[in-house]
């Protein structure tokens, strides 16, 4: 066995398999650039090596960066995580010239799979069963149109290399597939130095659904069971859970030995996830298979009790599976949510900033859930423009999928983050939907009942009684310390009976046997009680005059009065927000790829008038009505704020 690993990743990943390394006795070697200095996977290796700037591409990237930190330190083997250089055979080989192991598959594996392209092809000639496409090289985009209308709208059009979400488009038409094309071979190049990208037909109405694989250097090949992962936004996983709700007992087993039939062609050995688009019929084609540790591998290590980074060390080590199939048993449920720092209610655009509360649901057993936490930051920490926005993975645990769903609510409800913005709201409310409830999941769920992007929501009738009644109870707790020290309230007023709760534009009236029992304390984030028998975990922050109450997805501003500050407060004139319809606004922090149009020119609504990077993600800037473009603020290469304005219109 090892004695000392290098770890060539950063975030919760790198901290992950940290944690697996110590509890396994083997020390841990860190690396990171300049924006990572003081990230928390830093302090928590043993050893930590820079190896350069900001930009993945001029630290994670570079192989000889990571192999010369691993001569300086002694590793004797990297574990690449997922995503960087973890599925580049050219890395692997590199390594093993220096006599360094690589905590993964072998080179022929990662060269047969690793490419979306070649793994197509590959597959075919394995007879598993894929998705019609065009799988050569594509030219331009007239061919890739070309391509497209032998296929059939809709068609997906998608990078060769990486993965993530990133340089994926659908396009339901010609249009869409010019536009498409251009844009994913740009975020390809961007984010993976490749920009090849192929196109396959797209199965309207799919699930996602994959099947974790484990194989060792003596020919055994297992399957894991699966994962369903339909929830997406843009591409991109968000929500997780195994088992999946769909899956009847013949169609797993038959996806699982079709995954393990297909990485014994490629002599898998290590951790890996064969993908599958798997439609209303549970009829199943190959997606990809992805020749690394999959992010949402800790719901397949909860319903199995298998830690999947232990296995993938002891494999590279040269070791046997002590398992068989028939010992893998799935138990019970679990769910896993992806806190990315993006703000919810702006079309989910990326945030940065640094974190100056971060309090995450203590982990472990309670009762008969589990609650799990996958993490790469700390309070105080700084969220980068540079790298992926995620900042956590939580995950629950419980005897049943319904039971998870509810831990995972009350563990978002708990979840404290403030300095940045976040989607805890939405994943909050996701966990509250019926139809996800309800398990009738596709990947188009997110665009299908979000169709206008996630907004604030007001609260039912029974739900803002509830919020009132939190914040009735949070406020005679405050006003009771303030009396007790600070000698600042009038008694009559402390013990007053009678009060009314503002929520937005509506009043409640209560009375101080409406409050409800809580330990709540005034300078702690989470409020838990019991509102008539229902269990309420809550977070409440104050402001001036008031509270802010977040709760299962709601938002609420409250506020309490005495009833005759009520009636004066009913009075009062409703300032309105700023006019800013005549600018073009940065929505996120960013930078300025380029400005689409000039100064005088005349747009059609829906026409290109900026695009934005962020987070490795392109986005595209486009008119809302017909206008004449004014002053120009900003320019290429420009880092802006949010809400920084990029031009004006006349």
């Amino acid at each position: 066995m090892f004695t000392k690993i290098l770890i060539a990743n950063r975030g919760e990943i790198a901290c992950r398999v940290i944690k697996t390394a110590r509890r396994m006795g083997i020390a841990t070697v860190a690396v990171y650039s300049d924006a990572d200095r003081d990230a928390l996977h830093v302090e928590m290796a043993d050893e930590a090596v820079p190896i350069g700037p900001a930009p993945a591409a001029d630290s994670y990237l570079i192989a000889d960066k990571i192999i010369a930190a691993c001569k300086e330190t002694g590793a004797q083997a990297v574990h690449p995580g997922y995503g960087f250089l973890s599925e580049r055979a050219s890395f692997c080989e590199a390594l093993e010239a220096e006599g360094i192991v690589f905590i993964g598959p072998k080179p022929k594996a990662i060269r047969a799979m690793g490419d979306k392209i070649e793994s197509k092809k590959f597959a075919n000639a394995a007879k598993v069963s894929t998705v019609p496409g065009f799988l050569g090289v594509i030219e331009d985009a007239a061919h890739a149109e070309r391509i497209a209308g032998e296929i059939g709208y809709p068609v997906m059009i998608k990078a060769s290399a990486g993965g993530g979400g990133k340089g994926m488009r659908i396009a339901w038409n010609e249009e869409e597939v010019r536009d498409g094309f251009d844009r994913a071979r740009s975020e390809a190049k961007s984010a993976f130095g490749d920009d090849r990208v192929f196109i396959e037909k797209y199965i309207v109405d799919p699930r996602h659904i994959e099947i974790q694989v484990l194989a060792d250097a003596h020919g055994t090949t297992l399957y894991l069971g699966e994962r369903e992962c339909s929830i997406q936004r843009r591409n991109q996983k968000v929500v997780e859970e195994a088992p999946s709700p769909f899956l009847d007992e013949a169609t797993r087993r038959a996806m699982g030995e079709q995954s393990v039939a297909l990485a014994k062609a490629v002599d898998y050995q290590s951790a890996g996830t064969v993908e599958f688009i798997v439609d209303r019929d549970r009829n199943f084609y190959f997606l990809e298979m992805n020749t690394r540790l999959q992010v949402e591998h800790p719901v397949t290590e909860l319903v199995t009790g298998i830690d999947l980074v232990e296995q993938m060390i002891r494999i590279a080590a040269g070791e046997k599976l002590t398992l068989a199939q028939d010992d893998i048993r799935l138990n019970g449920w679990a769910i896993e949510s992806r806190l990315y720092a993006e703000d919810p209610y702006r079309s989910f655009l990326p945030s940065i900033g640094r974190l100056t509360r971060y309090r995450p649901p203590a982990e472990g057993k309670t009762g008969s859930s589990i609650v799990r936490n996958d993490t790469g930051v700390y309070e105080g920490a700084e969220i980068s423009m540079y790298y992926d926005p995620m900042v956590a993975k939580l995950c629950t645990w419980a005897p049943s999928r319904l039971e998870a769903i509810d831990a995972m609510s009350d563990a978002l409800d708990g979840f404290t983050v403030d300095g940045i913005e976040h989607n805890v709201p939405f994943l909050a409310a996701l966990m509250r939907h019926p139809r996800w409830r309800e398990g009738r999941l596709s990947t188009g769920f997110i665009a299908e009942e979000y169709p206008d992007g996630f907004m604030p929501m007001a609260p039912s009738a029974d739900e803002a009684q509830v919020l009132a009644r939190v914040a009735l109870s949070a406020h005679l707790t405050d006003a009771a310390r303030r009396a007790k020290h600070l000698d600042r309230l009038r008694p009559a007023q402390a013990l007053r009976s009678d009060w009314v709760v503002k929520i937005g534009d509506d009043y409640y009236a209560l009375t101080t046997a409406d409050a409800v029992e809580s330990d709540w304390r005034p300078g702690h984030a989470v409020w838990r009680g019991a509102v008539d028998g229902q269990s309420v975990t809550a977070q409440v922050r104050p402001l001036r005059n008031g509270m802010r109450i977040d709760w299962q997805g709601l938002s609420v501003l409250t506020r309490v009065f005495t009833p005759r500050l009520a009636e004066l407060d009913a009075l009062m004139p409703v300032k309105l927000p700023p006019d800013t319809s005549q600018m073009l606004l940065c929505p996120m922090p960013g930078l300025v790829v380029s400005i689409a149009v000039q100064e005088g020119q005349e747009v059609k609504a829906g026409e290109t008038l900026a695009v934005v990077e962020a987070m490795k993600m392109e986005n595209v800037l486009r008119a809302e009505r017909d206008l004449t473009v004014g002053p120009i603020r900003a320019r290429p290469g420009e880092s802006l704020a949010v809400d920084a304005v990029i031009m004006e219109f006349a």
